[in-house]
């Protein structure tokens, strides 16, 4: 059986992409130099490849993101030079930022507002690459259905001539290719009749370009399965892991005899080994109904780390992961029929802790609920409190500065004691108070100087959570993360961000913020155990932020904010599905907060997401107090305000954490006032739309001073 592969991570086996693209950022290195490191990422990549998978796609390297280099090849903006398409990226002209689909994997979104048909063309061909393409060696391309699906500014009128504008564009690209691997994932996705009629209609023009096209739809299973098997494609490739459908619909004997099926049956999107008898039975059963079958993974291995290989992890463990390299080796073995050398057994009492399953099976209905309605409990903190009229704070994280970054290397590699880490993390700290103080704040926030990433630090501090040492997954840009893995039943040995908080504290007379990170981002930015439900790991995750809490409110902090910028994305595709996971996802986070005071203020978190239509569900986390980003969006996400009577304290994000660009007050009150024609000003706040740890403190320092001043400069005019 053949194998075939694609979307490898593109982090360098050293994470040389992000080292490439910010020293080209830097200064440090001319664009000649950029493109040939790039290059060599994508070489490297195609030697993984070729080590193990008979096909792959060429191409799949991208200066940033693969929507923005399909926008600029459309003529959708014009990028002339390198420095041009980065603005679009990062600059002051950086476009909106949201996730890609229901993943951690974030990308920007084409705005087609303004623009007319005609003004579309191809203009960019970046896959003008050395060598030309085969079947087994595709050039690789977002299609032209998910691209304009995925972006906005095209009114509803007007969607059939955008279409045919750019299926035109494609077409004139595949005419000059001999092949090419077309990621189509928006097909998953709740489609009317007449989107799967415009699908059909795309690809009947795309195949008069004598390309050899193979479609790619994964995360979930397609609804029009009938018609995307009848599409005049050379293959297609569905994912059997999130989409049990598909390998029912294979039973009914309807997939083409002319057609190649690639069969997604490794997982892309979790790190644990894959079930070779899983595996086997599928095989079983479409080798039986389709001709040619074509074994490979069911996402985009970018989603996983790069290999286990150097991982200091617990035996145990270990011997259950596999990453990238280690997902084309199960490609490879399942396809030779060498099922025995993929051993994904696993030890059940690894990481069982009986006392938390004692809790969780002690849970009743009053754990999840705030004791006092929300109208007594703003009473009750604004007399704790005593905020003024549009107050102001900070996200959470301020710059983590190269010197913090040295500093908790030398610790975590033992040049330094605890006791100097701590000196030094509290002189941040204090410096960050001093800093605040002098800006004006209301609202102040220690900085999170301790924390290495909002989700990694907790899952170091907590029993049944593993992390790693490499394993690095971009998430949007240059942006790497690791993501934790959740092997076992989790517990917090020892209170986990008590001390700083409360040292910040001990420093001013202004309330300071206990930052903590939810349990649906926690869930969202690790792997996760497959062996429980996750709406029982998610109330584990409750629990600990729930003791956590106990302890800020015992040592006297009266604002704390539980983080959940993954609400949305962790929805699932199919909104037949939406129930189930937001009854657990919302269940999660009012277990955390639920046994507060009234008097303490509970704030939350979101960022760039879709947050319309879910309006209702966010309002049933019964916090207090939300910030979500509105600076990419234009502030578009205050429409979403009108649809419901919202009667939370809202902090929209008036400038974009992402750009090194300082933002004037003028646009910052441009965005408040917008947003105070649908908000009552007595629940405003103003706030960056994200944590600054990725910024300069100069640039921060600048970009706060903005902001506190225009918010005064509106305070007094409200008030007047």
């Amino acid at each position: 059986m053949d194998t075939y592969a694609f979307g490898f991570p593109r982090i360098g086996r050293n994470r040389e992409y992000k080292k490439a693209i910010e020293g080209f950022w830097k200064g440090k290195i001319g664009e000649a130099e950029l493109q040939i490191r790039l290059t060599d990422i994508q070489n490297f990549m195609v030697e993984q490849y070729e080590t193990y998978v008979d096909g792959y796609p060429k191409g799949e390297i991208t200066g940033y993101d693969h929507m923005i280099d399909t926008a600029v090849m459309c003529g959708l903006y014009k990028a002339p030079d390198t420095d041009a398409y980065y603005n679009l990226c990062r600059g002051k002209d950086a476009l909106e930022m949201t996730k890609w689909f229901n993943t951690n994997y974030h990308y920007l979104v084409p705005d087609f507002a303004g623009k007319t048909p005609e003004e579309l063309t191809l203009v960019r061909n970046k896959f003008d690459i050395s060598g030309a393409a085969s079947q087994d060696r595709p050039v690789y391309l977002i299609g032209p259905f998910t691209f304009l699906k995925l972006a906005k500014g095209i009114e509803r009128g007007d969607i059939d001539k955008f279409t045919a504008a750019v299926a035109q564009i494609y077409k004139e690209l595949l005419a000059s290719l001999g092949s090419v691997h077309m990621d189509e994932p928006a097909f998953v996705l709740d489609l009317d009749r007449d989107e799967i009629s415009r699908i059909k209609r795309v690809y009947e023009l795309l195949s008069d370009a004598g390309c050899n096209i193979n479609v790619f739809t994964y995360y979930d299973g397609v609804s029009f399965l009938d018609e995307l098997v009848s599409l005049p494609v050379a293959g297609i490739g569905l994912d059997f892991v999130r989409s049990p459908e598909s390998l029912d619909f294979i039973k009914r004997g309807k997939f083409p005899a002319d057609k190649k099926l690639y069969a997604g049956l490794v997982d892309g999107r979790n790190i644990w080994r894959t079930d070779p008898s899983q595996v086997k039975s599928a095989l079983s059963i479409i080798t039986r109904y389709v001709n040619e079958v074509v074994l490979t993974n069911a996402a985009p291995l970018f989603h996983v780390p790069l290999t286990t290989e150097g991982e200091e992890l617990d035996s145990r463990l270990l011997s259950r992961l596999s990453f990238a390299i280690q997902k084309l080796e199960e490609i490879g073995h399942f396809a030779a029929d060498d099922f025995a050398a993929v051993d994904e057994s696993r030890a059940d009492e690894f990481g069982e802790n009986k006392e938390v399953g004692r809790r969780i099976s002690g849970l009743q209905d009053h754990h999840f609920r705030r004791a006092d309605d929300y109208s007594s409990r703003k009473n009750a903190q604004d007399a704790s409190l005593g905020l003024p009229l549009l107050a102001t704070t900070t996200i959470g994280s301020f710059p983590q500065t190269s010197e913090v970054r040295k500093a908790r290397a030398n610790y975590k590699k033992g040049r330094i004691g605890a006791k100097e880490y701590q000196a030094f993390v509290d002189g941040q700290i204090e410096d960050a108070i001093n800093r605040q103080e002098k800006l004006g704040l209301d609202v102040l926030v220690h900085g999170e100087f301790e924390r290495s990433d909002m989700v990694e630090f907790f899952a170091e501090k907590l029993d049944g959570i593993a992390t790693t040492k490499s394993g690095w997954i971009i998430s949007y840009g240059t942006r790497a993360y690791r993501p934790p893995i959740i092997f076992g039943d989790i517990s917090r040995p020892v209170p986990m961000t008590v001390r700083e908080v409360t040292y910040a504290q001990s420093l001013t007379d202004k309330p300071v913020k206990g930052m903590l990170t939810g349990p649906v981002t926690i869930i969202a930015w690790s792997f996760v155990r497959s062996d429980i439900p996750v709406s029982e790991v998610a109330n584990q995750l409750g629990l600990v932020l729930r003791d956590e809490i106990a302890d800020y409110e015992s040592a006297g902090i009266k604002i704390i904010q539980v983080d959940e910028p993954a609400f949305r994305e962790m929805a699932p595709n199919k909104r037949n599905r939406w129930d189930e996971y937001f009854e657990w996802a919302i269940k999660s986070f009012r277990l955390a907060t639920a046994g507060v005071k009234p008097e303490t203020q509970i704030h939350s978190h979101m960022c760039y997401a879709e947050f319309g239509e879910i309006i209702d569900r966010i309002h049933a986390m019964d916090f207090d107090v939300i910030s979500i980003e509105a600076t990419r969006s234009g502030g578009d996400v205050i429409e979403s305000f009108e649809q419901m009577d919202f009667d939370r304290q809202i902090g929209l994000g008036v400038w974009d954490i992402h750009s090194p660009a300082v933002p004037g007050k003028d646009l910052i009150k441009n965005v408040v006032k917008r947003a105070l024609k649908v908000i009552p000003i007595e629940n405003f706040w103003i706030n960056p739309d994200c944590g600054l740890k990725t910024r300069g403190w100069e640039e921060t320092m600048a970009s706060l001073g903005e902001m506190v001043v225009g918010a005064g400069e509106l305070r007094r005019q409200y008030q007047s």
